[in-house]
């Protein structure tokens, strides 16, 4: 971890009372011009004083049931023309170069939409919390890059740590998605156990996958790195059935197939279950899943490892039953 951290702002110290909250006149939201620019300059300073010019995407984010900047969204969640691939190119361990680095920070300052860390292992790291504070870690004390801040007019303070940081979670069960996961799912879709695979490939967003024992490879092959993975029981065929389980009120996330194999999904509560009735009525199989935590257990997950087999992610999901007995056994041998 970077031992020199500092916390950049256009908030002058001066404007604070006597228990640190700003009085002073500068607005909470991105003026989208010389002060952004101050801020992204501010941060190439650091990174130059540090001696970095690529970054990796860690923990990248973005909006799923609600929008909570203060700025509206728009289209893209900023992430437009900055990946060849577009929001694919926005994964866990993506390397970046610095200036598209810089554009992701821009757009987390203009609360467009898309989060994420920006980080060099042991050597530089940077991310925006609320209210545009800035926190870059640097494994040098960054000198020049303080001054040049200074110039820019914005502030920076040394702080022992982010409020933003990220924390290992204590040590627990995670099941890599590696060759035993695929044999087992193998082997549960053969025996018509699983059918559906829930794959999040960014905090706040999934897309879910057919199984059968023909495609099993070729969705393994296309998952996003890093990606946490849920193995749920195939649709049902009977479309009646499953609409008729909607309950009175609340949340529920309906899973459909349609006529060209590919599956959807939507959340909804007692509001929207007229909208959601019409867009699965004409659907070849589908489920309903509880929305809240707790209730939504699916029959086994993963996360995907790199390919070295290492599982870098830091991302984690709730182990059900079936992954507790794949720890006992695991660690048995």
């Amino acid at each position: 971890m970077p031992i020199y951290i500092y916390c950049v702002t256009k908030y002058d110290p001066s404007d604070r009372d006597e228990y640190g909250s700003y009085t002073g006149q500068e607005n909470t939201v991105s003026d989208h011009g010389e002060v952004d620019g101050a801020y992204l300059q501010a941060v190439a300073a650091f990174a130059k004083d540090t001696g970095i010019d690529h970054l990796a995407v860690r923990e990248p984010q973005v909006p799923s049931l609600a929008h909570f900047g203060v700025e509206p969204p728009v289209d893209g969640f900023g992430l437009d023309g900055l990946f060849p691939s577009g929001l694919a190119g926005f994964y866990d361990g993506a390397e970046v170069p610095l200036e598209i680095g810089l554009e992701l920070v821009r757009a987390m300052l203009r609360d467009n939409g898309a989060w994420c860390r920006l980080e060099v292992e042991d050597a530089f790291a940077v991310h925006v919390g609320w209210d545009q504070y800035l926190y870059i870690s640097s494994s040098r004390p960054c000198v020049e890059a303080l001054a040049r801040t200074r110039d820019l007019g914005l502030f920076a303070k040394r702080v022992d740590a982010s409020p933003y940081r990220f924390e290992e979670e204590m040590e627990g069960i995670q099941r890599p998605g590696d060759d035993d996961f695929w044999a087992c799912l193998h082997q549960a879709v053969a025996e018509g156990v699983a059918g559906v695979l829930e794959e999040t490939y960014l905090e706040g967003a999934t897309r879910w996958h057919h199984l059968t024992v023909d495609t099993i490879g070729t969705v393994r092959a296309e998952l996003a790195p890093r990606a946490r993975l849920e193995v749920w029981p195939p649709l049902f065929p009977d479309i009646d059935t499953v609409l008729g389980a909607l309950p009175a009120e609340g949340l529920v996330e309906g899973v459909w197939q349609d006529a060209s194999g590919r599956i959807h999904c939507a959340i909804a509560d007692e509001g929207d279950f007229p909208q959601l009735t019409a867009r699965m009525a004409q659907a070849s199989a589908a489920a309903l899943l509880s929305a809240y935590a707790g209730e939504r257990v699916p029959l086994f997950t993963a996360v995907m490892p790199d390919t070295d087999g290492v599982l870098r992610a830091r991302w984690r999901t709730e182990p059900t039953p079936n992954d507790r007995r794949w720890a006992l056994h695991h660690h048995r041998r």
